[in-house]
């Protein structure tokens, strides 16, 4: 490991690294200067240099933070004698850097560099900005002078301030290595032309350097104003309130009135702070303007301290020569503390930025010779991602929703599953459509039985019902395909937005080439269906089967209506009986013969109901039955029901009378509209019609069982599956073409400036890291 003393030099390196590539996210160990305006920051900033550089002013004078780096050099050092012979560099030196060698006048001292037997003075103090790389400023009245126009530059001629920093460093042989930052001063009134906001500004401003866990904060507070107070130390304590990291260093005390000392303040009586207070005296505006220099100042400071009847017991700890010796040492301390910190962080920036790097890609030149096969690569890996998402075996499978090959298997099993069996076989049926539908498929002649017709022809449409939902399928699983088509891209395919486009293009129009053939084959199943009605099928009902639940369901219906009259029969008869009890009570006479009578009416009605129910429910149900087969007693029932006809409307047969609307089943509710339509239900139209509904929902349950299967079978066959086999061959028959080439490997221009800004970054922390090696 070096010496200690090259440690602020390194991280002044680290700091250069990071500024040159405009990152600042390594929270390098600093010195940060805070204090209200006119608290005497500047003066001990110009008196650890030992020069007037600083701008001078009321208001606000420092409007952006300067970063302000010494660096103490050797008087022999290469480095001051190297540069002072160049003649480039002592131009600058005369120009100061403000002005460009053309715009400014040959002085005495350039015509004498021209005589070779001329010897310039050799300068050792110097500053240069990292704004202005390679100039040097041995004037220090022209640092001035960049330091306020860099600032107009950026945070304009006005009063506002701005977070961008100056960088300026000071090499001289009088300085100790030190980095500081100097901060814009505290205000908390806006003076003149100052904003509005400009107490929140400067706070925010002053946090955000402050805030550092590695920032040490050097609170600057005049003795002439009272501790408490203070806005440094107030502000201080909100970011360290235990005062671990906070320098006090007390301003002005020679201004202090008679009679009073900031000795309990110095000593950390009074605020106590682990790094402890240093006091100094500043020079006076009147030394300034007398030129008084700044070593004669220092002089000055340590004769008062010495010679002062409370500070002379402290004299040793006072003074900007004791302060500059204690920042250089606590900075040291502090740097050499937090730099395993900053290593390891550096070193975890260099791993994520290397991840970053690979994500974009690889920057080789790609030839001629390896188009063809960088093309190709990126076909296959789309193609096996295309269809490993699809089977479920991708390494990138979402764990936050269903997608791909799930997807698919959840349109299959759950919504067409559940929109097949939300379709009622018989809500667009009415009864009167049923019986309208057997009367037209009989003709003129009266049936012996239901038609067969009459089922095919109402079977028919319901199972074109399920044609609808089976097309949405074939759609939601397309859509699918297409969405996991899009989502087949990688990093590395982003690279070249055209080769990423056209692959999706190729395969979208492959998905497209199939849906229609997919759509005609689903359409084609439901016409097989309706093409052929097989009341054979295992599952199919026998009409002698359906008739008897039909049947058996009436009896049953018939039993409990009967029981339910049973029942509020005897509940008339029990209030009956409690009301002729009552009237006994108040009548005795006639209470015997109502008893009497009340039991035989009783027990007769009793008696017949129970012998008579059941056969005649019997008879009924057998009669029934056999009246719908074999059609007893048909003559007669269509004799009596053309009587009633007759009777109720005469010329309801008439050929006058006859309208269109006579025969249709749907216009009973027209007024004017007098067909047999009109007439309510017999016990025959009432069967025939439960019968074929019944018939109709069984067989159309079959149908829509069988296309539930077949449905999702053809579309994994003629779609999923198709696209599966043929998206490799279809990629490389329309795009591995060799004209091609040039157009889809050109390269995207935003993620090359990308990649490009990574490779800097990476070579920037890697050169940081490689400083901070050589000490560790």
């Amino acid at each position: 490991m070096s010496s200690l003393e090259d440690l602020i030099p390194v991280v002044n390196k680290l700091q250069d690294v990071m500024y040159d590539a405009g990152i600042d996210n390594l929270d390098l160990p600093v010195l940060a200067v805070i204090g209200s305006q006119s608290s005497g920051k500047s003066s001990i900033l110009e008196t650890l240099v030992g020069r007037d550089f600083l701008p001078r002013g009321t208001g606000i004078v420092t409007r952006r933070p300067l970063v302000l780096q010494l660096n103490n050099i050797d008087p022999d050092s290469p480095l001051v004698h190297n540069h002072n012979n160049s003649s480039s560099t002592s131009l600058d030196g005369v120009n100061g850097g403000s002005e460009s060698h053309e715009e400014r006048e040959l002085t005495l001292e350039d015509h004498l560099r021209k005589n070779t037997n001329y010897k310039p003075e050799v300068k050792n103090e110097w500053g240069e900005f990292l704004h202005i790389p390679g100039r040097r400023f041995y004037d220090f009245s022209e640092i001035r002078r960049e330091i306020e126009n860099e600032t107009a530059r950026i945070a304009g001629k006005e009063k506002g301030i701005s977070r961008i920093p100056i960088n300026l460093k000071i090499y001289s042989p009088h300085v100790l290595n030190l980095t500081l930052v100097d901060l814009p001063g505290i205000t908390k009134v806006p003076i003149g032309e100052q904003p509005p906001d400009i107490e929140k500004q400067i706070e925010n401003l002053i946090l955000e350097y402050v805030a550092k866990p590695n920032c040490i904060i050097l609170a600057i507070s005049p003795a002439n104003v009272d501790l408490v107070n203070s806005e440094s130390l107030k502000l201080a304590r909100e970011i360290d309130p235990h005062g671990k990291r906070t320098i006090g260093v007390i301003t002005k005390l020679d201004l202090m009135d008679q009679g009073t000392n900031a000795l309990d303040i110095l000593s950390g009586k009074l605020y106590p702070l682990k790094l402890g207070f240093v006091g100094v005296v500043n020079r006076s505006q009147q030394d300034i303007q007398q030129n008084k220099s700044v070593e004669e100042a220092l002089n000055s400071e340590e004769e008062f301290f010495a010679k002062h009847p409370v500070y002379r017991t402290i004299s040793t700890r006072c003074g900007t020569r004791y302060l500059a010796k204690l920042l250089n040492q606590v900075l040291m301390n502090h740097i050499r503390e937090k730099l395993p910190d900053i290593k390891a962080r550096l070193n975890t920036l260099v791993g994520q930025t290397e991840q970053e790097l690979a994500r974009y890609g690889d920057n080789k030149i790609i030839t001629q010779e390896n188009r063809a096969g960088l093309v190709l690569q990126l076909m296959n890996k789309f193609a096996t991602k295309f269809i490993s998402s699809i089977d479920g075996t991708s390494s990138e499978i979402s764990t936050k929703e269903l997608c791909g090959g799930a997807r698919i298997y959840y349109i299959y099993n759950t919504l067409f599953g559940k929109s097949l069996n939300f379709i009622n076989p018989t809500s667009n049926l009415s009864m009167n459509d049923i019986r309208t539908a057997i009367r037209n498929s009989t003709g003129p002649r009266p049936s012996l039985f239901v038609p067969e017709l009459a089922f095919d022809l109402l079977v028919k449409p319901q199972i074109k019902l399920l044609l609808d939902p089976s097309q949405r399928c074939v759609e939601l699983v397309y859509e699918e395909l297409m969405k996991i088509c899009h989502n087949c891209g990688s990093p590395e395919l982003a690279r070249y937005p055209k080769l990423q486009s056209k692959l999706i293009e190729v395969v979208s129009e492959l998905l497209r080439e199939r849906l229609g053939p997919t759509r005609s084959y689903v359409e084609s199943l439901i016409d097989i269906h309706k093409a052929y009605i097989n009341t054979n099928h295992p599952n199919f009902p026998s009409a002698t089967e359906a008739m008897a639940e039909i049947v058996e369901a009436r009896k049953n219906r018939k039993l409990a209506d009967k029981r339910q009259k049973q029942r509020e029969a005897e509940n008339q008869m029990l209030l009956e009986s409690q009301q002729k009890a009552q009237q006994a009570a108040r009548n005795p006479d006639v209470a015997d013969d109502n008893d009497q009578d009340l039991k035989i009416d009783s027990d007769s009605t009793a008696t017949s109901e129970n012998d008579s129910d059941d056969d005649v429910d019997m008879k009924h149900s057998k009669d029934s039955f056999l009246n719908y087969f074999f059609g007893k007693d048909q003559k007669n029932n269509s004799s009596k029901s053309t009587t009633k006809q007759d009777y109720n409307n005469k010329d309801s047969f008439g050929l006058e009378g006859l309208q269109i609307q006579d025969f249709k089943g749907n216009d009973a509710g027209n007024e004017e509209s007098n067909t047999d339509s009109d007439v309510g239900f017999t016990e025959r139209e009432e069967l025939e019609c439960e019968l074929i509904r019944r018939l109709i929902v069984s067989y159309f349950s079959i149908v829509r069982e069988m296309i539930e299967d077949q449905v999702p079978k053809a579309v994994m066959c003629l779609l999923v599956n198709y696209s599966k086999e043929s998206v490799q061959n279809r990629l490389v028959t329309k795009l591995y073409k060799e004209q091609l080439f040039d157009e889809l490997l050109m390269e995207d221009q935003t993620l090359a400036q990308d990649r490009e800004k990574c490779v800097k970054l990476l070579e920037t922390y890697q050169k940081a890291s490689s400083i901070i090696g050589d000490i560790l």
